[in-house]
């Protein structure tokens, strides 16, 4: 029997054990290009083992895309404004007051798509064909657009690497005429979604981990692989490949790339530059996109 701590003094405390990061992360990574859709796996493509892998928010899109998603799908009242803004505040909450916590952190990023559930995947899937036309379709950037036509003309496949749900990725994809994509993966059970994630966010690490066990899958040399971001976040991927090129860079990623002799290319200009740079840096904690809907929700109410 242990002996009661004396007055004044706290009892030790005992950490929990702390989950594994690297494996919800790989988790997150194996689920999404598991779920990666390969529109030329009858055929084999000219180059079999080289391919190009793209972000999607400010790289193949101006601004995010889960932004454009989720008040979208507020319009249509696929969720309440109650749903959305209490999943930003568990957002904005831990990362202002900068816990630590793994089990808070996970229960955050959790919440940020919990608002799905019960929702079936078709549902999902019909009305993010229509945000798309609606929203999104327009803010393509048509230089990164023809880099990523460039690859399939050279007979490269070419994937989206996105934090977005992968429902919406494998439209932008289908849309642009790409190969496929990968995003974050939420369970669902019968068709229906449960509220949870498989693994983690497909966000940073995650991201690498996805384009290694597609990589794996698929035969590639990754080597001879590209990979185009504008965010730092996303060195673990661009690092991965041979052939890495920054698109409309943060500042970070731009002096990384500068160091490292990598390709930059940026389709902004002027103004435009320095708002899109203000607006990444604003997103950057909130990979899901969940604060940057509740701040457009809010704007609607007013």
């Amino acid at each position: 029997m242990n002996a009661p701590a004396p007055a004044g003094r706290r009892p030790p405390r005992r950490d929990k054990p702390r989950p594994d990061l690297r494996s919800r992360s790989a988790l997150a990574g194996e689920a999404s290009a598991a779920a990666a859709e390969v529109e030329s796996s009858l055929q084999t493509p000219p180059d079999p083992q080289v391919a190009a892998f793209f972000d999607v928010d400010n790289t193949i899109m101006q601004g995010a895309s889960i932004f454009h998603l989720a008040r979208g799908l507020h319009r249509r009242e696929f969720f309440t404004t109650r749903d959305i803004l209490g999943a930003a505040w568990k957002q904005a909450y831990f990362r202002i007051v900068g816990v630590e916590d793994p089990e808070h952190v996970a229960e955050a990023r959790a919440s940020a798509l919990a608002f799905i559930k019960g929702h079936p995947v078709s549902e999902l899937e019909e009305l993010s064909e229509e945000i798309f036309d609606e929203a999104m379709a327009h803010r393509i950037w048509p230089g990164t657009r023809a880099l990523a036509q460039m690859h399939l003309d050279q007979g490269q496949r070419v994937w989206l690497v996105t934090a977005a749900p992968v429902e919406i990725a494998r439209i932008i994809a289908g849309r642009l005429g790409l190969t496929g994509a990968m995003g974050t993966v939420s369970e669902h059970v019968d068709g229906v979604y449960t509220g949870r994630l498989v693994g983690d966010l497909l966000h940073g690490p995650a991201k690498a981990e996805a384009v290694r066990a597609l990589a794996e899958r698929e035969g590639l040399d990754l080597s001879r692989c590209s990979a185009y971001s504008d965010s730092y976040n996303d060195l673990p991927m661009l690092s991965l490949v041979g052939d890495p090129c920054v698109i409309n860079p943060d500042a970070r990623l731009l002096d990384h790339a500068r160091a490292e002799g990598w390709r930059v290319r940026d389709y902004r200009t002027g103004r435009k530059a320095a708002r899109a740079g203000l607006l990444t840096a604003g997103l950057a904690g909130a990979a899901t996109g969940s604060v940057a809907a509740a701040v457009a929700l809010r704007r609607r109410v007013r």
